[in-house]
């Protein structure tokens, strides 16, 4: 068991004294400068910039709006 211990113990003094003695090498950092051409901005259609949500939302109102007129024709004018 002592010798178990003894090898233990030079292996970590070994392996921390070996990589404590290491050289830190030292990168260098190369930064370049590239140009970037813009394109045209794109017309895009106010239809486009909706998102999903409000193209289903106008269909859905527009689909709620018939019925509504329908059900306003059944029940007829009080007048």
């Amino acid at each position: 068991m002592k010798r178990v211990i003894y090898i233990t113990a030079l292996l970590v003094t070994t392996v921390a004294s070996l990589t404590s003695c290491r050289d830190n090498v030292e990168k260098e950092t190369i930064v370049r400068e590239v140009r970037v051409e813009k394109a045209e901005p794109v017309k895009v259609e106010a239809e486009e910039k909706e998102g999903i949500l409000e193209r289903t939302a106008k269909k859905v109102d527009g689909e709620v709006n018939k019925e509504i007129d329908k059900k306003i024709e059944t029940i007829g004018d009080d007048n």
